[in-house]
């Protein structure tokens, strides 16, 4: 059973926002993702990263709402524009493959290198294959550069 991995981001969260943040970890953990969507969406509207980075994964996965990758799109490049390596690690998978935006392996490369430079061990495995990988081929098989076709990286935060 995946369970959520909590990042500490080395902020001194609120109280309020910590126990709403830990109701929807514990509700998703359950496998509650109404709950955990309920919980988590007023926190990413606020700007939290953590509440945003889990939402593009509920998208990404369908879990308590219908799967969408535009909508996933969306919160995962709200967090991966904050600096959360996972997060561009999985735009980058999402722009390779186009999972809800038109394929495009230069986007693909600025988010993995991105998220390489940071130690993620997937963007730098799917930036190399990026890299090494030849155009025509890619072209030809319309197979994503990266190799991986679904965000690898982490359950949510």
């Amino acid at each position: 059973m995946k369970r959520l991995l909590l990042f500490s981001f080395g902020f001194l969260w609120p109280v309020s926002l910590l126990a709403d943040f830990q109701t929807g970890v514990d509700a998703y953990n359950r496998g509650d993702y109404a709950t955990a969507y309920r919980e988590f969406l007023p926190l990413a509207k606020q700007g939290d990263a953590k509440a945003q980075y889990n939402l593009g994964w509920m998208y990404y996965n369908g879990k308590g709402v219908p799967r969408d990758y535009a909508e996933a799109i969306k919160w995962y490049r709200l967090v991966a524009e904050q600096g959360l390596a996972e997060a561009q690690n999985n735009l980058g998978v999402m722009y390779d493959n186009g999972l809800g935006v038109p394929q495009d392996y230069a986007e693909a490369v600025r988010w993995y290198r991105l998220a390489a430079e940071q130690g993620v061990a997937d963007a730098q495995y799917n930036l190399e294959r990026c890299i090494t990988m030849p155009w025509a081929f890619r072209r030809i098989t319309r197979r994503p550069c990266g190799g991986i076709a679904s965000p690898p990286s982490r359950d949510m935060p």
